[in-house]
């Protein structure tokens, strides 16, 4: 028999597609226009070809703010991956302690973004601050406003305590969808509690880690409230980020041209490592499998 199929139900996206347009792909397009466009102001303006991206990958500045800005993200995803798949694997599975611990650890991600860095900015003052008071009776001379170490690692813990449990509810979800049957054939085998993280729940967890990962380095590559609240960027330019760097160029400084080539560098920066990080997991999940069936 032959199937009819009816397209008339395309029409039904058709309002979501001409949001889309407006809200991504016409200030998308926007941004290229000016990036090949020496702009003066809203009449005068002339045409640069690609030499503002030319400017842009060989200044000294942006190269070392994309080299902090890889340091900061690939740092607080070897962290908060593994510890958010620990604290998973420890949380309760059922009963009323599973939903306080589901509670308690959301907490976090329900504080706004700015409002993370003004409380770490309290939290961390020598002189009011419990953590920076409590560092400094330790005997260290602890301070994020004149040390570079100090303001990289309470910005790295900062960020650790804000998204891990992000990580955490995504993998415990995941370990909650594994069939007992799974579990049953372990205990069967006598399987070891790493082997059953190794072949059972690890490979299991795939795809909930893909979304974690992507999503974890997408917003740690794009941060920018947090840090700028927490330290301004400083001491000088420690942790200036990229999207701090963008920000003053194309705020503070005016500077249209350079500043569209840099966010489209930027953009694509982000497809090209997320096209990395999604091949590496998913090839990863396949050899499992491949060694499982084996």
């Amino acid at each position: 028999m032959n199937k009819v199929q009816n397209n008339r139900a395309w029409f039904l996206i058709l309002p979501m597609l001409l949001l889309v347009a407006f809200s991504a792909i016409v200030p998308l397009m926007t941004v290229v226009n000016y990036s090949v466009q020496d702009v003066f102001d809203a009449n005068t303006r002339f045409f640069t070809g690609t030499e503002w991206f030319e400017v842009m990958l060989n200044d000294r500045a942006l190269q070392a703010a994309l080299l902090r800005q890889f340091a900061f993200s690939f740092t607080v995803l070897a962290i908060e991956v593994p510890l958010g798949i620990g604290i998973a694997l420890l949380m309760p599975k059922r009963g009323w302690q599973a939903s306080a611990v589901l509670i308690l650890i959301t907490l976090p991600l329900l504080i706004p973004w700015n409002v993370v860095g003004s409380i770490w900015q309290l939290f961390t003052r020598g002189d009011i601050g419990l953590m920076g008071v409590g560092i400094r009776e330790l005997g260290y001379a602890y301070n994020i406003t004149r040390n570079p170490t100090d303001a990289w690692a309470t910005i790295i813990l900062m960020d650790v305590w804000h998204w891990t449990p992000l990580i955490a509810l995504l993998c415990y979800s995941g370990l909650r969808a594994i069939p007992d049957a799974y579990y049953q054939a372990a205990r069967i085998d006598r399987a070891s509690k790493w082997a059953v993280f190794r072949y059972i729940q690890l490979p299991k967890l795939t795809n909930v880690l893909v979304i974690g990962v992507l999503l974890r380095f997408m917003h740690s590559f794009m941060i920018y409230a947090e840090p700028f609240v927490l330290t301004g960027g400083g001491p000088g330019s420690s942790t200036t980020f990229l999207s701090q760097t963008l920000t003053t160029m194309a705020i503070g400084q005016r500077d249209l041209g350079p500043s569209a080539a840099f966010s489209l560098i930027y953009f694509l920066i982000i497809l090209l490592v997320c096209w990395v990080f999604y091949t590496a997991i998913m090839n990863s999940q396949k050899d499992n499998t491949t060694q499982g069936g084996a």
